[in-house]
C-alpha cells in the first residue's frame, strides 16, 4: 500500500527546513528547497523501515505527495 504524505518547508537561516504533517517526528534540514524534498523523503523512508524493525504502527498518510 502507498500512503501519500503531505510536507511542509520552513525558511531558515541555513536554507530550509521540512516536516511530514502526518508524522511530525519525520524533519529534516538542507540548503535549498530541492535538498530539503529529497532529505525529506529519505528521512520518511528511514522512519518507515525503523518503524517496521520494532513492530510500531506506521501513520498514515492521506495528503500529498511529496
Amino acid at each position: 500500500m502507498l500512503n501519500n504524505y503531505t510536507a511542509k518547508y520552513f525558511k531558515i537561516s541555513s536554507g530550509y527546513m521540512g516536516q511530514i504533517i502526518e508524522w511530525p517526528e519525520v524533519v529534516t534540514e538542507g540548503e535549498t528547497i530541492e535538498d530539503c524534498r529529497e532529505m525529506l523523503k529519505d528521512a520518511l523512508h528511514e522512519m518507515i523501515l525503523a518503524y517496521k524493525q520494532q513492530v510500531k504502527n506506521i501513520p498514515f498518510g492521506d495528503g500529498l505527495l511529496l
